[in-house]
């Protein structure tokens, strides 16, 4: 099964900068004027999921819980310190996750549109 997590925003290349430059994300595809929409695919090679991105001339509503969050478990050490570097570098600020064990097991910062993210080393091969 493949899994793809669709988002309305109103400013694709914020979102694009922040996923590549961040998280290291590829973009996958794209498209253009789609029935009045734009939208760009990202993620990782070979993967079974993807985000999808979309804007249009009607502009992004967003409503989160504070508990609401994407999250994600890199594979190795390498990569978890390479995101670390690229959260400094680019100074996103972590916030403090309103679930305890996430406070513990993980580190949240916002993307562009103030939603959730969630960088857990959990899962680290040794």
């Amino acid at each position: 099964m493949q899994f793809r997590y669709a988002r309305h925003s109103n400013d694709l290349a914020k979102l694009i900068d922040f996923y590549t430059n961040i998280l290291a994300f590829e973009v996958l595809g794209s498209f253009e004027n789609h029935d009045g929409y734009d939208g760009v695919f990202l993620g990782k090679q070979g993967l079974a999921w993807h985000l999808e991105f979309t804007s249009s001339e009607d502009k992004a509503e967003h409503s989160t819980d504070p508990d609401d969050a994407l999250v994600f478990y890199p594979k190795s050490k390498q990569e978890y310190q390479a995101i670390l570097l690229n959260l400094k570098k680019y100074k996103i600020k972590t916030i403090k996750a309103k679930n305890p064990y996430w406070r513990k097991y993980g580190l949240m910062f916002q993307d562009p549109d103030g939603f959730n993210i969630i960088l857990s080393d959990l899962q680290i091969q040794s």
